[in-house]
């Protein structure tokens, strides 16, 4: 079963009246980057590509076709007992892009981030609301403890 907005907004906490809707909490734009170098998935740990921060001129990326790592403004905490899912607003969709995000373990803490693809140009404003925070029940033995807890915090 999927939770509330409120339930969401509560756990979230911090979050304005406006983003709350009625199934979730929307999480705005805090910043844009483009990878520059190679990153690494093996069978003995990660390493992420270094990344250079896309220049917003006063506060509006400008955008072209392509993959963006995109952060969030707000501190995520995905509460026991839950798991989250993020998904696109669809004014993105709307707009040819694409936000691809991972599943955030119960006891997750952090302000995250998502792969936003870009099929069309596009503007897009810091504080801008671009995905939707859901909150479903899961059962689990153990809380999230791995190399992103805390992350940007």
């Amino acid at each position: 079963m999927f939770e509330s907005g409120a339930y969401v907004a509560a756990a979230l906490g911090g979050v304005s009246g406006e983003q709350v809707q009625p199934n979730g909490v929307d999480l705005t734009l805090a910043g844009v980057y483009e990878q520059t170098t190679p990153g690494r998935i093996a069978t003995d740990g990660k390493t992420v590509g270094e990344r250079r921060e896309v220049d917003a001129d006063g506060g509006t990326y400008h955008l072209k076709s392509g993959g963006y790592v995109v952060e969030y403004a707000e501190t995520v905490r995905i509460p026991e007992n839950h798991v989250g899912f993020v998904y696109p607003r669809s004014s993105l969709l709307r707009n040819s892009c694409m936000l691809n995000t991972a599943v955030w373990d119960a006891g997750y803490e952090g302000k995250g981030e998502g792969l936003l693809q870009i099929h069309h140009a596009v503007e897009l404003d810091t504080g801008a609301r671009i995905a939707q925070l859901v909150l479903a029940d899961a059962n689990h033995e153990e809380t999230y403890d791995g190399s992103y807890q805390g992350e940007r915090l």
